[in-house]
């Protein structure tokens, strides 16, 4: 069966199924959330958007008390599962898109959205995947279950519910990463500093700061509100503007002086890719303010992270050669003078990371700049031999498919749902290559390589589910 050819044929179904679902904003909606609607109008509508697909094509769909759904195909007792996502992330600034961020808008070869990458774009190919395989009439030994979550950005807990209801996959894959396929995850913590010193709101000079809305995420804009400062603030602000090439803001309204700073999105797992606001506005106060307890966070904040994602100001550093080095983002940064300040970080860190040992020297360190650090959530690393015979299957099917037979097997830093199966493994969909827009402005992905992804998806169904 040619399915590169089968998925052609069918590419503009593709696009507009994935237009239809990225124009759903599935970002976490608290507001509207409820213990019937954990997570919110958006990624509840974006599941059963999903579900009624699957039974319009005449396939078995259940949703798990609207945390997480499936649909699934074939027979036996062995369950392969697809486990995909339709929550997304915020969208940050929208006048930093060319396009509407949920228009899945066509340009240059690539739907624009949103989503588009992560993980609606490979979702879809994933379902069209199936829909070729079930459209073929193949039989399939085992069932295939498309595990459809929506809480994926924000803690898994949709996975985690579903998971307590439904079964375990014997073995599976999350079309969420990158292509060869990913068989080593790093481990994801969340680290909450807390300052121990609060301030005299009439005498210290920070009053607030604020930056960040999710730690998975680059924060892309940062504010602070100044009192009791020199007048050369105005003058320090545009030297370092333009000394770093960034774009800020100054304002005085009475006596307090309101400053921003622009950045640049990108994901957690890659925070060399942005431009944490958070940091540089840090950096720049940090030659301004003297008063005790605005000193010791903006201190804080621009010694340990200022031009050093990895950690070492506090012994976080680490690395291996199956995962690569540690990563540590501050996602929500925020200062209260009658509160302190606070960082949540996300840290990635390698497979073989002594984390213990590291934590515990850190949260030394920490106290020492009069700071607190607690664990708030941490999953661990996820790792498949390379040698297990279904990462060898996963990545001939790769190799077939596209003629690569020299880009090695891949980690992340990133997390898929791959970490929540026995044997799992995050397989595509950014090939060899490609950037990864995930989580920035202007999020894409290419029609021509979600037509590949759904492809090799229908062959690896084929191959790992149907009939010997």
């Amino acid at each position: 069966m040619d399915w590169l050819q089968a998925a052609k044929d069918r590419q503009d179904e593709l696009i507009q199924e994935l237009q239809e679902l990225v124009q759903i904003d599935s970002v976490l909606d608290e507001e509207t959330a409820t213990a019937e609607v954990p997570f919110g109008d958006g990624p509840l509508q974006a599941l059963e958007w999903l579900l009624a697909k699957g039974h319009k094509e005449g396939l078995p769909t259940k949703n798990i008390d609207n945390y997480a759904g499936h649909i699934e195909m074939g027979a036996g007792e062995d369950l392969l599962g697809i486990l995909c996502h339709v929550d997304v992330v915020p969208i940050g600034d929208e006048a930093d898109w060319t396009y509407p961020p949920f228009s899945g808008t066509v340009a240059d070869g690539k739907v624009y959205a949103r989503g588009a990458i992560d993980d609606k774009g490979p979702t879809m190919a994933a379902w069209m995947a199936m829909k070729l395989v079930k459209d073929a009439g193949i039989p399939l030994e085992k069932r295939v279950r498309m595990i459809i979550g929506t809480d994926e950005e924000t803690g898994f807990r949709c996975v985690d519910h579903y998971f307590k209801k439904e079964e375990m996959p014997t073995i599976g894959f999350a079309p969420d990463a990158d292509f060869p396929l990913i068989n080593a995850e790093k481990g994801i913590a969340e680290l909450a500093f807390s300052q121990h010193q609060t301030g005299d709101a009439t005498k210290e000079q920070l009053l607030l700061f604020n930056a960040g809305k999710r730690p998975n995420m680059v924060p892309d804009f940062a504010k602070a509100v100044l009192q009791h400062v020199s007048a050369s603030v105005e003058q320090n602000f545009r030297s370092f503007l333009s000394k770093n090439q960034l774009e800020g803001s100054l304002l005085l309204e009475g006596s307090r002086y309101i400053i921003t700073i622009k950045g640049k999105a990108a994901h957690a797992m890659e925070p060399d890719k942005g431009i944490n606001a958070a940091v540089y506005l840090a950096k720049f106060l940090q030659q301004m303010l003297t008063t005790e307890a605005s000193k010791q966070f903006v201190d804080f904040i621009a010694d340990v992270f200022y031009q050093d994602h990895y950690g070492h100001q506090l012994d976080l550093q680490f690395e291996d050669a199956m995962s690569g080095p540690t990563t540590l983002n501050p996602g929500v940064v925020s200062y209260d003078v009658q509160r302190g300040g606070s960082l949540i970080i996300s840290m990635r860190y390698a497979v073989t990371y002594p984390f213990d040992e590291k934590i515990t020297a850190a949260q030394r360190l920490a106290a020492e700049k009069g700071f607190s650090l607690d664990i708030q959530d941490d999953s661990k690393p996820h790792y498949v031999s390379e040698d297990d015979p279904f990462i060898q299957t996963l990545a001939a099917i790769y190799r077939r498919q596209t003629g690569d037979s020299t880009t090695p097997l891949l980690s992340t830093g990133g997390g898929t749902y791959a970490r929540v199966m026995k044997k799992g493994v995050a397989f595509g969909m950014l090939f060899p290559g490609e950037p990864d827009v995930a989580h920035r402005a202007d999020e894409f992905v290419v029609v021509e390589n979600l037509v590949k992804a759904a492809a090799i998806y229908a062959e690896a169904i084929v191959e790992l589910a149907g009939r010997k």
